[in-house]
């Protein structure tokens, strides 16, 4: 008995596909049917429980039902609205379209933690704890990585438009204060790579990166009090992809850290656009579907084992691994990391390289002293995983209004 159903990759049909219905299920099913289309989706299917994995899409109740579901979304609305976040800065950009440049920088599960404080000669930067991570990131760690992405990002933004600064942590507050003037606008290629930076999640092609390359790309994350460490021998990287799956099976195996993941996934274009924030299905690769669904399906779809194969292909298709390490572990650390990060990031991007962060080794707190010793860092605490290599664009996650993040 076979199932088919036509799959929509950004607002276009693609070709059938069919899933197989086991012999043992053929009497409780009649017939699923799942349409994509531009404006919507349309389920024709057996009953409202629905199974989804193994290579199967399966209805599990008889007493065949038509839903039509009329608000998936559209997937040409969303990606137009990814596009725009990363409209090209004018020649002399406003503060808040600095700003908006600022927020396009990597932040755990896309939730966004920072608040921008805006005064004439300087922007302020603090961390909004109301969109903390508290399971997979109880001390915060994330939270000031996210504020060193969004700082370098906002200084390259500033400084290509004629507006460079200095960048300060405040330890009193835990805050970044980026004071600018006025000088000859001075760009670069980190800056140009900024609206085309993404974290895919995908495979990648498993070429090698050039010497040259790689030195370039540690050339520019060098940053005072962090350490970059690149890794391209299969056998360490074989040993980080165990610590990976390791650090995933704790994860996943902790009921506190699936319904934490779970409030920030995003299914359906629809819902994506609506938060502006959480992980968006298609920007990791994934079908999109209404959220209902997603929500009902995903202990089918994600189990340890299935996360565990995608973390060992994609990290089989990487052409090497980046170990960021701060010189001590505290939030001013945490932010030079951050920083050091995205400049990694844009450079990769520049030279047409892929990356994606692979964090399970920092985030489970006893896998981090063998992450140390595998890098040449023991006694220190590892701060981020980024694997790298050359492989597909995927949708842009979208981003909150500007508006939204001006504190008052």
């Amino acid at each position: 008995m076979l199932l088919t159903s036509s799959w929509t990759t950004h607002g276009t049909i693609s070709a059938h596909k069919k899933w197989l219905i086991p012999s043992s299920l053929k009497s409780r099913c009649e017939t699923l049917i799942i349409e994509y289309r531009q404006n919507g989706l349309v389920l024709a299917m057996n009953s409202w429980q629905i199974m989804i994995g193994g290579g199967s899409l399966v209805a599990l109740a008889a007493g065949a039902t038509y839903v039509g579901v009329r608000q998936f979304g559209s997937l040409s609305d969303y990606n137009d609205a990814a596009q725009a976040l990363r409209a090209l800065l004018s020649a002399q950009p406003e503060t808040l379209e600095l700003i908006r440049y600022a927020t396009l920088a990597p932040n755990g599960h896309n939730t966004q933690p920072w608040r921008f404080a805006l005064a004439p000669d300087h922007i302020v930067i603090r961390p909004d704890f109301s969109r903390r991570t508290p399971v997979v990131d109880p001390d915060d760690h994330h939270v000031y990585v996210s504020l060193g992405c969004a700082a370098e990002t906002l200084a390259l933004a500033a400084t290509a438009r004629g507006r460079p600064g200095e960048l300060r942590f405040d330890d009193a507050n835990g805050s970044i204060s980026f004071t600018h003037r006025a000088a000859a606008p001075a760009g670069s290629v980190l800056f140009d790579a900024i609206p085309r930076r993404q974290s895919t999640r995908a495979d990648y092609d498993g070429r090698a990166v050039s010497a040259a390359d790689l030195q370039t790309l540690a050339a520019a994350a060098a940053m005072s009090g962090v350490d970059v460490v690149l890794i391209t021998d299969r056998l360490r990287m074989d040993q980080i992809r165990d610590l990976v799956m390791a650090g995933n099976n704790a994860q996943m195996g902790d009921p506190a850290f699936i319904r934490e993941l779970k409030s920030w996934l995003r299914f359906s274009p629809r819902e994506a656009l609506r938060s502006g924030d959480g992980l968006y299905s298609a920007a990791s690769g994934a079908p999109t579907l209404p959220d209902w669904l997603g929500h009902r399906a995903f202990g089918q779809l994600v189990t340890a084992k299935s996360e565990n194969d995608k973390y060992a292909s994609q990290l089989r298709s990487s052409a090497g691994l980046a170990i960021f390490v701060g010189a001590q572990a505290n939030q001013e650390h945490w932010v030079l990391a951050g920083r050091a990060c995205q400049r990694f990031a844009l450079q990769a991007t520049a030279l047409g390289l892929k990356c994606a962060f692979v964090n399970q080794p920092v985030e489970v707190a006893a896998l981090r002293p063998e992450l140390a010793a595998l890098v040449g860092m023991s006694g220190r605490r590892p701060d981020l995983v980024m694997r790298f290599g050359y492989g597909p664009l995927l949708p842009y996650p979208v981003r909150r209004p500007v508006g939204t993040v001006i504190a008052a």
